[in-house]
């Protein structure tokens, strides 16, 4: 080779070196700083930076990453989750799953929680929420609803086959939106957790479209520091426009995949031993002597009988019974907190009607006033004080749910007072955890 073609050769590796190293520099420089009034064209968006830079840049509200970010969402197709629905033994399970096989610290190990989580649909949605807030340690009562089809039932059949500390209700409802079968699938599960030889402390509700936003050592502290033997039922005394919700008589309708709610003429009558109606949260998290109390004391019996054809009546059962402070009546429930208003940092939630004051609106879309969120919301879901997250569609914004994941179980693993081992891991360590606070 003359000295002319070797120099331009030279020349030609410079110049590909240089280009790959602005490229290089220009996509990262796209996440790490806010841009003025930058025209992104999503054709040259880099989605091979996901999970990591991207989904830090997400969590710090930059905007440049919400604009890739949708770009790649659109294109993005989340890795199934094996061994779902085949026929992996359960040791593959809690591998390949990445599922927490031992307690991670001493305070976690001695302070049981029990879970009870509804679902009907979505079963790799289920899965991510099972792995997050699962601890060898605590219990989970599943209750799946009666209507799902044969195969999600068998899926999830399938994976409580692996646990001795996961087990479906021994009694399933068909649940009807606001419906009187959402409270009882709750009760249901309760009957099954007070006769179970794991002994717990506390129980938190979910459904299938929750997701912790703290990890099971910040739960049991938050419980220890604020509500140590108290119950958290947030809720305020009904208002005037909730009280048609239990003075009108209301009944299900359940009809070949049809189901929902619906008012009748009949007025109802007044609740027992005159009682205070509250208005409050569906979820809760309750002592387990609250729970025992609700299950066998004639009284709490009573109140659930007269709610059976109210609406929504899960929205003011465990409230108000909670709020009991009418000692000539009942003696105060066990842990129960009279006076705690809307107390307690249960689950996050973008209200519709809060647009403007609570949040800064949805960056996703509305159901039935409730925010599913996009990736415009992932900043403020982690900056929230509440310990869980509601609503999650991973199927419409897949992305959301995997910043959220990953970034989770890095907090996870952090905490962690024992030795980690490696399936625990959903990556390895990398750029993305220097993002974490």
């Amino acid at each position: 080779m003359n000295p002319l073609d070797a120099t331009k050769s030279g020349f030609l590796v410079c110049i590909a070196v240089c280009m790959f190293i602005y490229t290089f520099i220009y996509l990262k420089d796209t996440l790490s700083e806010e841009p003025n009034e930058q025209k992104l064209n999503a054709n040259i968006a880099e989605c091979g930076f996901y999970p990591d830079e991207l989904c830090s840049a997400l969590f710090m509200g930059k905007t440049a990453a919400f604009k890739i970010g949708n770009f790649c969402q659109n294109t993005y197709q989340p890795k199934a989750l094996s061994c779902i629905q085949t026929s992996c033994n359960c040791s593959m399970i809690l591998k390949t799953l990445h599922f927490i096989t031992r307690p991670l610290s001493d305070e976690e190990g001695n302070f049981s929680l029990a879970y009870i989580i509804t679902i009907h649909k979505e079963l790799e949605m289920f899965v991510k929420l099972l792995r997050a807030i699962y601890m060898p340690q605590n219990i989970y009562c599943i209750h799946v609803d009666e209507k799902s089809p044969k195969d999600y039932k068998a899926a999830v059949q399938n994976i409580v086959n692996c646990f001795e500390n996961i087990f479906i209700s021994s009694k399933r409802e068909s649940v009807v939106y606001a419906g009187f079968s959402r409270l009882q699938a709750d009760i249901n599960c309760m009957r099954d957790l007070v006769h179970s030889k794991i002994q717990w402390n506390y129980v938190i509700n979910l459904c299938g479209q929750d997701y912790p936003i703290k990890t099971n050592k910040d739960i049991i502290q938050y419980i220890k520091s604020k509500w140590n033997g108290k119950n958290m039922t947030p809720g305020v005394v009904q208002p005037l426009h909730m009280k048609h919700r239990t003075q009108v008589s209301y009944r299900e309708y359940v009809h070949s995949g049809t189901s929902y709610v619906y008012p009748t003429k009949n007025i109802k009558a007044k609740p027992p031993y005159n009682l205070t109606i509250y208005f409050g949260s569906a979820y809760y998290i309750l002592t387990k002597e609250f729970v025992e109390f609700i299950l066998t004391d004639a009284r709490a019996k009573d109140l659930l009988e007269w709610s059976r054809d109210t609406y929504s009546p899960d929205e003011h059962y465990w409230v108000t019974l909670n709020r009991l402070n009418e000692p000539y009546v009942f003696k105060d429930a066990p842990g129960a907190t009279p006076n705690a208003n809307w107390e307690g940092n249960i689950r996050a939630i973008k209200w519709k009607d809060q647009e403007g004051t609570i949040h800064k609106g949805c960056k996703g879309h509305y159901i039935r006033d409730i925010c599913v969120y996009g990736l415009g919301d992932l900043q403020w879901i982690i900056e929230s004080p509440h310990l869980f997250a509601n609503k999650f569609e991973p199927a419409t914004y897949p992305l959301v749910m995997d910043c959220l994941e990953r970034r989770y179980r890095l907090k996870v693993l952090h905490q962690a007072e024992v030795m980690i081992e490696d399936h625990w891991r959903f990556q390895e360590e990398n750029y993305f955890n220097m993002k974490l606070n």
